[in-house]
């Protein structure tokens, strides 16, 4: 009997992200290293918890998700300002860039949004917050 995705599996997959225009966020294809999901411990919405179920090995599913059931809204308070000498040349203060911070909790990359006189802008939500996704699921494993 196969095996079926349920409320408590752990799965093994590759995971598509695309992006509303269709151009591709992210693959665990790329590195040909599939993601292991497990089912219920919070680490992914409910709402994509829900299109896995039933799921198979070999079976591949593809749905949207608004943008607060994919990695959220952008939230105001992950929005954080810096003065320009916490900065070097090795990690500069350039818009666009992404910058790896340590926390008490571990790193946390950011990305700079803006640099005015001695203060930058630094965003630490989720580059792919407040965008509807479009995931590509191929389950490659169901434990």
């Amino acid at each position: 009997m196969t095996n079926l995705v349920t409320a408590s599996s752990e799965i093994i997959a590759h995971i598509t992200m695309k992006l509303a225009d269709g151009s591709a966020a992210d693959s665990t294809k790329v590195n040909k290293k599939p993601a292991k999901i497990i089912m219920g411990d919070t680490s992914i919405s409910p709402a994509f918890e829900a299109q896995l179920l039933g799921m198979s090995a070999g079976e591949s599913k593809e749905f949207v998700l608004a943008a607060v059931d994919a990695f959220g809204e952008p939230l105001p308070e992950n929005i954080h300002y810096m003065d320009i000498s916490k900065f070097s040349d090795e990690a500069p203060a350039v818009v666009g860039n992404i910058i790896t911070f340590t926390q008490p909790g571990g790193e946390l990359p950011g990305m700079i949004k803006d640099v005015s006189g001695s203060s930058v802008t630094i965003d630490f939500n989720h580059p792919l917050a407040g965008q509807e996704v479009t995931f590509v699921i191929d389950v490659v494993e169901v434990i």
